[in-house]
């Protein structure tokens, strides 16, 4: 059997298709079907020489975690407590560990290590992150200080779960390989592990039990790929619950759901958070704070101005130079160095270093 070397250009050209197509598989906001949810989780369980086990449905994974602290008894918790692993991370791991081992066997060293180096800059998973953080903050705030250990079960179930969304990129290269390159392949397994991926939400997997969460009705992100929604949740699901995001960091409701045109300044005077601070200071806009926090003006040259905000809503105080437009008298607002003494050098700064003064003579 000879060895893969390389790939052509119309070959490597083909990857970014493989990748959309399996993310949006992957981050596909279709209701599940039941049926085929039952018959995928059945076909997995049977692949890794396990019973069929009892399929639970949940409507999010806020859901299935509320079910999960509720009505599983101490002793089910226990038993799993100090477990490396639930059977959700055990399911990539034997599929992976067959196909992999197939194509390697396959791909030259030079395509392997090139297909590797791609592969490793797909990694393209929206909301797993912030997804988890929120569902185990609003937890540890439900949960009273005598149910610690169920916080910390909690969190390893969400980072050992199967999240359809963390295999976009083991499933954008396995399938260019099998499909591109031709490669050769065990079919029951790829065939099964595509299947688990293509009809289930995140998944919740011990010996006898197996919770399947339904799909989000309603992702929103960026051109990024980061979560992002104005005014409205950049993740929602069927049973109302929702997280907001700008931009890739999440929100809190209070100001996610007020469209960003309609933040207010104010706001920086009370929030405690520096993150927080940042992305309101980014989507309130400079100019929207200096007329609301009555910015002290410092200096002037020719359309630009100097400004400080005395208010104490930064890490470092805030200083900002004001342009005026001349054509359209738009007024727009930068954020220079708070060691800026005068307008004149505020704009040196923002043109790298150029004298404006330099500039006029030159035109």
């Amino acid at each position: 059997m000879s060895l893969i070397e390389t790939l052509t250009p119309q070959q490597e050209a083909l990857i970014p298709v493989y990748r959309e197509k399996w993310r949006k598989i992957a981050l596909s906001t279709e209701p599940i079907n039941k049926d085929k949810v039952v018959a995928a989780v059945q076909a997995t369980y049977h692949a890794i020489d396990y019973e069929p086990p009892k399929v639970i449905f949940q409507d999010s994974s806020y859901a299935a975690c509320n079910w999960m602290v509720k009505r599983l008894s101490p002793q089910f918790i226990e038993s799993y407590l100090y477990e490396p692993n639930s059977l959700g991370s055990l399911f990539p791991a034997h599929f992976f560990q067959e196909i992999a081992r197939q194509l390697t066997q396959q791909l030259g060293k030079q395509a392997h290590a090139k297909l590797m180096n791609f592969f490793q800059y797909l990694v393209d998973d929206p909301f797993e992150h912030e997804l988890v953080n929120d569902l185990l903050a609003q937890f540890s705030v439900q949960l009273n200080p005598q149910e610690n250990d169920y916080l910390w079960w909690l969190e390893i179930q969400l980072n050992e779960g199967f999240k359809p969304e963390s295999y976009i990129h083991w499933m954008t290269g396995f399938d260019f390989c099998i499909s591109v390159l031709n490669i050769a392949y065990p079919h029951r397994e790829w065939q099964v592990f595509q299947t688990l991926i293509q009809e289930c939400g995140w998944i919740f997997a011990y010996d006898d039990i197996c919770i399947v969460c339904d799909r989000p009705l309603q992702i929103r992100c960026d051109h990024q790929n980061r979560l992002h929604a104005e005014g409205e949740p950049a993740i929602q699901f069927i049973d109302g619950y929702s997280l907001y995001s700008y931009h890739g960091v999440t929100l809190p409701e209070k100001y996610g759901k007020i469209h960003p045109q309609q933040w207010q300044a104010q706001w920086l005077l009370t929030e405690q958070n520096a993150e927080l601070r940042r992305v309101l200071i980014q989507g309130i806009g400079y100019a929207k704070i200096c007329e609301e926090l009555q910015a002290i003006e410092f200096d002037n040259w020719a359309e630009y101005t100097l400004l400080k905000i005395a208010a104490d809503v930064d890490a470092e105080p805030i200083y900002l130079l004001k342009m005026i437009c001349p054509s359209t008298g738009f007024i727009h607002a930068l954020r220079v160095p708070p060691d800026m003494k005068s307008a004149l050098e505020a704009i040196c700064w923002v043109n790298w270093g150029i004298d404006p003064e330099e500039f006029l003579q030159q035109t």
